[in-house]
């Protein structure tokens, strides 16, 4: 497998062993980096979008493209995943497709999150879902559809990583 640059553009014709969804301002300069370096490292094909794609700009359908073609998806929830409406349709994207399109596996990571508050969209995804519903220009059904993707993927096995104490 050959390695993917640090900057992986939208590559509709690839495939991706791994999908990495992340909120960027929370772990890509951090967490995400490390993941993605140690991925590429091992001759594991990784896809993390760049930052220009989020430009208030619903989900591309190339991006759609990339994680219907990929094999696994890492959902990093972090405390402001639900803030994106980008990240919440990557999820939903990432949930139909492990149903319907051939995506193996998805597996959460609870970065200095408690797994319950995804799950139950409490504390801060609470906050995050009270703001899109008070929205007008998002659909209630698209609400409906982020809060049941999240749920879903908060249920599964993951790695929970907390802060560190000192």
């Amino acid at each position: 497998m050959a390695s993917t640059s640090s900057e992986t553009p939208s590559l509709p014709g690839s495939n991706f062993d791994v999908f990495l969804s992340f909120r960027g301002e929370d772990t890509r300069h951090g967490f995400t980096d490390h993941l993605y370096a140690a991925f590429i490292s091992k001759g594991i094909e990784a896809f993390r979008d760049n930052e220009k794609h989020h430009l208030g700009q619903e989900i591309a359908s190339e991006l759609i493209q990339v994680i219907e073609k990929s094999q696994y998806a890492i959902v990093v929830f972090s405390e402001k995943y639900a803030d994106s409406r980008w990240c919440l349709d990557e999820l939903a994207e990432i949930v139909e497709c492990k149903k319907n399109k051939g995506l193996k596996e998805v597996v959460p990571v609870f970065y200095h999150v408690d797994p319950s508050d995804v799950r139950k969209q409490t504390g801060p995804f609470k906050k995050a879902f009270d703001e899109h519903q008070r929205n007008d220009r998002i659909d209630r059904e698209k609400i409906q559809k982020w809060k049941d993707a999240m749920r879903e993927v908060g249920n599964l096995k993951g790695e929970h990583l907390l802060p560190h104490q000192r």
